[in-house]
């Protein structure tokens, strides 16, 4: 989120927003924002750090963030009583104490439309912010996958010319070839002339051969990406399956020797399990485990493995430049919890046109 909103620059070719304060539970996390925006991310307890009086949260312009979502998630079953569901609480807190304008909170889609949702307004409603809600499709906005995200977005004062969600950027190729289509694309809410969606091979299509199972210290792109050590009855799966968009089902018809025995008793669901990318769409959605197919379809279009760290954070739309912290896993997590930049960044827009508008009615006024 932060690289999204930190990546518009001014009038004056400065960035339009600067980080001032933040924080994680996640001390790897904790590090890899500092080391990419300041040393001002701190770790902890949200809850515990608002309760302690030597603690400051300074004052902002804007608040942004994605309050812990696996509580409205549709992998977690237990979700009803998740104390995960109730932390948009201290995100609206810190909104408040910091005397922001404007908020951004992201979650999982499944969030819009619960009870919770209407909590979430309502407190923002009590602290003078009129609020939009929407559903955003990454692909929409350039970013190279199939992932919807929920946004919230708070704004002390109304304007009808500013929208949300973000006109759309890029759209659906097969559409070019249906002029019917193509009539009157403002209604579904597409700038003028949207590009084609980003591919796979647009965003990847260019790194060679993974080298090694490690971290290296080499210069980026090469640094993360790297290879793992895949089973021989792994590799054997991978070759089976060769043709791009082929999964789990392929793998039973042609090689049910080989097939794992749970995959050939579970017969429905699960069509992207132990899947190939296609180079020619977008990628499904990158999620923390994306170096495992057998978690989906993760392997590479045409070379006989998993993608790689690299790979992942490109279809997320990280710059090869942008520093990660901590070990394999934890990089993972990283980046397949991270919002993709360039959605934020297009969020981000929308933000800033409710501060420059905020800041015209204040100059009015004084």
């Amino acid at each position: 989120m932060t690289l999204g909103f930190t990546s518009h620059i001014n009038n004056e070719g400065k960035p339009a927003f600067k980080s001032v304060w933040a924080n994680d539970f996640n001390k790897e996390s904790v590090q890899t924002y500092n080391i990419n925006f300041g040393e001002h991310c701190i770790f902890g307890d949200i809850t515990e750090i608002l309760q302690n009086e030597n603690i400051e949260v300074p004052q902002a312009d804007v608040v942004i963030g994605g309050p812990p979502c696996q509580g409205f998630s549709l992998l977690n079953k237990q979700r009803i009583n998740d104390v995960r569901r109730e932390l948009w609480q201290p995100f609206m807190e810190v909104v408040e104490r910091s005397g922001a304008n404007v908020f951004v909170m992201e979650n999982v889609q499944q969030l819009i439309g619960t009870d919770e949702h209407s909590r979430i307004v309502a407190e923002a409603d009590r602290q003078g912010f009129t609020v939009s809600s929407s559903v955003l499709k990454a692909v929409n906005y350039g970013v190279p996958q199939a992932r919807q995200r929920a946004f919230i977005i708070g704004s002390r004062v109304v304007n009808s010319e500013i929208r949300f969600p973000p006109l759309k950027t890029h759209i659906n190729p097969e559409r070019f070839n249906n002029p019917e289509l193509f009539q009157d694309l403002s209604i579904e809410g597409y700038i003028d002339n949207p590009a084609p969606w980003t591919t796979v091979h647009d965003a990847i299509g260019d790194l060679p051969e993974p080298e090694g199972t490690e971290i290296r210290a080499v210069p980026a792109p090469h640094n993360l990406h790297f290879g793992r050590n895949p089973t021989e009855i792994s590799l054997q799966r991978y070759r089976a399956i060769p043709e791009q968009g082929m999964n789990r089902f392929d793998l039973q018809r042609i090689a049910p020797d080989i097939t794992p025995q749970c995959w050939i008793r579970k017969t429905t669901g699960g069509t992207d399990l132990f899947g190939r990318l296609w180079w020619n769409r977008p990628s499904v959605t990158i999620r923390t485990e994306f170096f495992k197919p057998e978690k989906g379809r993760y392997l590479h279009p045409v070379q006989h493995r998993p993608i790689t760290h690299r790979e992942a954070a490109r279809i997320q739309t990280f710059p090869d430049d942008f520093v990660f912290s901590g070990s394999k896993t934890e990089i993972a997590r990283q980046i397949g919890n991270a919002v993709p930049p360039l959605l934020a960044y297009h969020v981000a827009a929308v933000a800033l046109q409710h501060l420059d508008h905020i800041y015209e009615v204040e100059q009015v006024a004084n």
